[in-house]
């Protein structure tokens, strides 16, 4: 059975200020910054390829019809934009070890 553990933005800083030797403000802006780039990007519609990691990516999907699970009606659903994420050859090495 596998255990599922959550890593959070407050983990990601706790982890930049120990292996960078950064005070916990300076750790919090960096992590701030990246995270800004990131969003910004891809709110201009832009992929962000991480090296090693994956890419992120803005993707449009058109409007549908769908349905309310709760009461079963069909409804549409609007056109939307969404993040996919692929992962590099790289982390799928890892995670699949």
């Amino acid at each position: 059975m596998e255990t599922t553990v959550t890593l959070t933005k407050q983990d990601i800083i706790e982890n930049v200020s120990y292996r960078l030797d950064y005070p916990q403000k300076k750790a919090v802006h960096v992590t701030e910054t990246l995270l800004e780039i990131i969003k910004k990007t891809l709110g201009n519609g832009e992929r962000v390829l991480v090296s090693g990691f994956g890419s992120f990516e803005v993707n449009d999907k058109k409007a549908r019809k769908g349905r309310n699970p709760a009461t079963g009606d069909t409804m549409i659903l609007e056109q939307r934009r969404v993040v996919t994420f692929k992962c590099s050859n790289n982390l799928r090495k890892k995670v699949n070890l």
